[in-house]
């Protein structure tokens, strides 16, 4: 299970690891994600649900272990309004 995690949270700690990046546009994408997310969107390799925040970071619709290759997400975060 995720560790869950609020979107200005995350943005802030995305911010932190990648000083260069434009938050605005990862905001952006972030929220259509989790949109993507709560309407039932599924990964491009194997429709499980999408991981909310891989997806917005790899740019494609995936699942954790599409987008990692690991089955235990338990370090991992995922957006708190879309952990189930």
């Amino acid at each position: 299970m995720f560790s869950p995690i609020s979107i200005d949270k995350f943005l802030k700690d995305y911010k932190k690891s990648n000083p260069k990046s434009d938050v605005d546009e990862m905001r952006a994408v972030l929220i259509e994600t989790v949109e993507g997310k709560k309407n039932g969107t599924v990964c491009n390799q194997c429709e499980q649900p999408i991981w909310a925040v891989g997806s917005a970071i790899v740019g494609w619709n995936g699942c954790f272990t599409c987008i990692t290759g690991e089955a235990d997400s338990s370090e991992d975060y995922e957006i708190d309004s879309v952990c189930f």
